[in-house]
């Protein structure tokens, strides 16, 4: 017989009777667990999960009017907001019941219970259960899909050979499960190659869930990534799945891994080694299967040998690695790239149709963009919405102009905001755009760095 009604709780003070549910109820269900004391139903939620829960309304201290069986359920509804219950007494009458129902109960039953009649009601709970997680999970999973749907620039564009190169690489790994780390400087498009890939995988139906290590502090990396249980901490208001939870069956993208110090690097590890998760504020392990990428622009082998990146977390995360290059060695794609977001963002600003002068196409191929895609972006958005006309002249582009070392280190413009952009500049240009290693000799945080561009328009 099949043991369709999973694990069961029952929790009732009169031990004759949980003897007979057990007796009766083992045949059917994977485990049976009984309790005789109220008092430990907090544990017993804390410490595992049940597919239903059978509670007593009347304990020794209430004999009749079911305030006791009212409070556990509010307990056991506080620890876990979807958990089936279903309640017993031997006192039950319509308007109990009806209130029991809005109290959160799932049904209600009568002692002495038909035998057959308690097993339809259990088995009917099941079917609830399981149609609660499949809502959670499809919840979960829409809101990642909206997310990514709603992702500007999905397509990745490129005729180099240098792009040609890596569609080859996608092509090869895609329909694999094998695990990928990308690397390449800030703005060259990791996240794209990252959804490309999970596109052409056999798990492409599923969902893409993407998530900036860099962006996840020290304390919030445990909730974000393994999820938590309702009261674990003080803003834990509901149980909440954590990223690899949502993103199981699917494709996780762990951006910035670089970033992560090395008690979180050996979490990590752990998690991606035994293939399960266990939300804070709970001992129960969850099962895992997704399709881990990972990306950072980091120099990670230089970290290896530094020892602040684990060597064993670079050989679980790079089965596959995949090298992508800086705008500057595919300048072949500037004009197909510009071209697209000249489009893009005509469309989102309704402007008429604007076209890229020949001379600004060959000062475009020029520069060096030491923000890679992400500036160029920025740069054709920026020249939509100011210029006038319906060409985009050179002029429209005025940030590209390249000061000189003489010039950059000219003391007679003592202007503040100018001396500071074209250090910025030059820090930038010296690392050829890499913002970390730009933000670390200026003495910046990378967020701090990042405003300063804004600022200047760099």
């Amino acid at each position: 017989m099949d043991k369709e009604l999973g694990k069961i709780l029952i929790i009732d003070d009169d031990e004759d009777v949980l003897i007979a549910a057990k007796l009766l109820l083992k045949k059917h269900a994977k485990e049976v667990i009984i309790e005789k004391n109220p008092k430990k139903i907090p544990f017993l939620m804390n410490n595992g999960t049940y597919d239903v829960i059978l509670l007593d309304m009347n304990f020794s201290k209430d004999i009749t009017s079911g305030k006791e069986g009212f409070y556990w359920l509010e307990q056991i509804l506080d620890a876990d907001p979807q958990a089936v219950v279903i309640l017993i007494t031997a006192f039950g009458d319509v308007e109990m019941a009806v209130k029991a129902l809005k109290e959160g109960a799932t049904d209600f039953v009568l002692k002495p219970w038909q035998n057959e009649k308690l097993i339809g009601t259990l088995s009917a709970a099941i079917k609830l259960k399981e149609s609660y997680k499949e809502v959670d999970k499809l919840k979960s999973a829409k809101k990642q899909l909206e997310d990514d749907i709603n992702k500007p620039f999905k397509d990745i564009i490129g005729d180099s050979p240098a792009m040609k190169n890596v569609f080859s690489i996608i092509d090869k790994v895609a329909g694999t499960d094998a695990n990928v780390l990308i690397l390449g400087e800030n703005g060259t498009g990791k996240e794209l190659v990252a959804r490309a890939i999970h596109q052409r995988s056999l798990r492409k139906d599923n969902v893409f869930v993407g998530v900036d290590m860099g962006a996840i502090t020290e304390t919030l990396f445990e909730s974000e990534l393994f999820g938590h249980k309702k009261g674990a901490f003080t803003d834990a208001k509901e149980d909440r799945a954590g990223r690899f939870e949502i993103a199981t069956g699917g494709s996780l993208f762990l951006d910035e891994i670089g970033n992560l110090s090395m008690p979180l690097q050996s979490k990590l590890l752990s998690v991606l080694q035994g293939r399960q998760v266990t939300r804070i504020g709970s001992n129960k392990a969850v099962d895992i299967d997704i399709r881990l990428v990972c990306a950072t622009n980091m120099p990670v082998y230089d970290m290896v040998a530094e020892n602040t990146f684990r060597q064993d977390l670079l050989y679980r995360i790079n089965t596959v690695e995949l090298h992508l290059p800086p705008l500057r060695e595919r300048q072949d794609d500037v004009n197909l790239l510009a071209e697209h977001f000249v489009k893009v963002y005509c469309d989102k600003y309704r402007k008429p149709h604007k076209k890229v002068a020949s001379s600004t196409m060959k000062k475009l191929s020029k520069y060096p963009w030491p923000g890679n895609i992400r500036e160029l972006q920025h740069a054709i958005e920026r020249a939509i919405i100011m210029s006038e006309g319906n060409i985009l002249m050179p002029d429209d582009f005025f940030f590209l102009v390249q000061k000189t070392d003489s010039q950059t280190e000219a003391v007679d413009n003592l202007n503040l905001d100018d001396v500071e952009k074209n250090i910025i500049l030059k820090a930038v240009n010296k690392h050829s755009g890499n913002i970390s290693k730009a933000a670390k000799e200026l003495g910046l945080t990378r967020a701090s760095l990042y405003r300063r561009l804004e600022k200047h328009g760099l």
